[in-house]
């Protein structure tokens, strides 16, 4: 099975990184983190974007805030899919990682989650191997068969205490 990689524009972003984590964890999905700044490591961020299919890379999760142009480096130095994570900052609320994690050009696409959306970001980088690992794909399908199932009995709880 082909690895995710997790790279964070700062290790301030671990917070919100560990819920890609923890639902790559889930799924028994192979993983490695770092810490690479778009801004302050250009070199390192190139370098481990340029080798990583030849590393075994299936999908890259690039979490940033504020500016949050390490989606879109990371991107333009591979052909393989990037999810960007935009991260809450105090300043503007995530608002403006959104917009620098969005706003590509053509040519250079990255798939952007909600502001701190990390467990969507890794569901995707999952969907993206389960096109090729049906043992991946009937655990998506379990997922979504729990979540229906717990929904459906908090509605039931819902009910019994206001109707």
């Amino acid at each position: 099975m082909k690895k995710i990689a997790i790279i964070m524009g700062s290790d301030s972003d671990l917070p919100i990184v560990k819920k890609a984590i923890d639902m790559l964890e889930q799924f028994s999905v192979p993983y490695e983190v770092h810490v690479y700044s778009a801004h302050r490591t250009p070199e390192e961020s190139a370098a481990f974007s340029k080798s990583a299919r030849a590393n075994g890379f299936g999908a890259i999760i690039a979490a940033a805030g504020m500016a949050a142009h390490l989606a879109g480096a990371i991107a333009a130095n591979t052909t393989l899919p990037v999810i960007g994570i935009p991260v809450s900052s105090a300043n503007l609320g995530g608002i403006d990682a959104l917009l620098s994690t969005v706003q590509m050009p053509t040519g250079i696409p990255v798939a952007t989650v909600a502001v701190n959306g990390a467990a969507n970001a890794a569901l995707l980088c999952i969907e993206i191997l389960a096109v090729e690992d049906k043992e991946l794909a009937d655990k998506l399908l379990a997922k979504r068969k729990t979540d229906y199932e717990t929904v459906l009995s908090k509605n039931a709880k819902v009910e019994e205490e206001f109707n």
